[in-house]
């Protein structure tokens, strides 16, 4: 199974990159699966103006962006929580996209600096995933406090966060696989 992380932040000093990478790492570990990392900062996608579909040439890294959410089985979408929602540049991403996220299982991950960890943002991707007409994991990741769950090499050093990635992990891989699996034995047309 094959799985993309969306990382959604591009900000100077971002956290959510240790999650991601943490996550990326953990489902490597997974017998089966194999992880992608995209990251919008290097992607550097320009606004959307037009879905890509029907951009007579779209940019290299917005084609790049869409095989790889298009080979994917699933997807897990990281982001910080900016003003009680997702990151703008997300949304931007996404946008260009639809039916390569279709009937996908897709996993929501929230960073915050504060106690709650971004639970609001997740609330709002989940109900973007909806809207794309794939499968939001009702089990949601939150990091909070994220300045202080890592060390200096970017490991995780938080024991109770620890357990949640561990849990996130395995119910996604339980989760995507069972969608993947029903997908392969009796497709929706």
């Amino acid at each position: 199974m094959k799985i993309a992380i969306i990382l959604g932040s591009v900000r100077e000093g971002r956290q959510s990159h240790k999650v991601a990478q943490e996550l990326a790492q953990k489902f490597a570990q997974q017998e089966g699966v194999e992880v992608e990392l995209i990251d919008l900062a290097v992607l550097n996608l320009p606004m959307m103006t037009e879905r890509i579909n029907k951009m007579p040439q779209p940019p290299a890294n917005l084609v790049q962006f869409s095989e790889s959410v298009n080979k994917a089985d699933a997807v897990i979408l990281v982001s910080p929580e900016y003003n009680g929602s997702y990151t703008g540049v997300l949304k931007n991403a996404i946008d260009y996209l639809l039916k390569e996220f279709y009937r996908k299982p897709i996993g929501t991950v929230a960073v915050a600096g504060g106690k709650f960890g971004g639970l609001n943002a997740t609330h709002h991707i989940q109900s973007l995933i909806l809207h794309l007409g794939a499968f939001p994991m009702p089990l949601k990741l939150l990091v909070p406090f994220v300045q202080n769950v890592f060390d200096a090499e970017e490991h995780l050093t938080d024991e109770t966060l620890t357990k949640s990635f561990d849990a996130f992990v395995k119910e996604f891989v339980w989760f995507a696989e069972a969608i993947v699996a029903q997908k392969a034995v009796k497709p929706l047309s």
